[in-house]
């Protein structure tokens, strides 16, 4: 194996090793309310337009980390638009991207919370 082989496979471990908590923690928790959808998309289409550059490489590393990526963010993406739990949101109550669903009922009235 050769030093730019090394390199390759030792940063692509590390990139994938770096992510793995992040996408534990947003499957775990499904609380996303740290990321932003408008991030989340551009994310994902960059991955999708960056794939056309990395098919044109010879297989290596970098297909295994773009792979990664790939994957990595259209999961984020889908626990995002699947509904992620955000703080203001009561334990049990359903939420919708973020907006609790009793804030959107009483957006507007003079009712408060007990």
């Amino acid at each position: 194996m050769d030093v730019w082989l090394l390199a390759g496979s030792v940063s692509t471990a590390l990139f994938a090793a770096a992510n793995v908590p992040m996408l534990a923690k947003a499957v775990r928790t499904r609380d996303l309310s740290s990321y932003s959808l408008p991030s989340l998309m551009v994310s994902n289409v960059a991955n999708v337009i960056h794939t056309v550059y990395v098919v044109s490489l010879p297989w290596g590393p970098i297909w295994v980390l773009h792979g990664f990526y790939l994957i990595t963010m259209a999961a984020m993406a889908t626990l995002y638009l699947a509904g992620a739990k955000h703080p203001s949101a009561l334990p049990g109550e359903p939420h919708l991207h973020g907006v609790s669903m009793s804030h959107a009922r009483d957006a507007g009235s003079d009712r408060t919370r007990p």
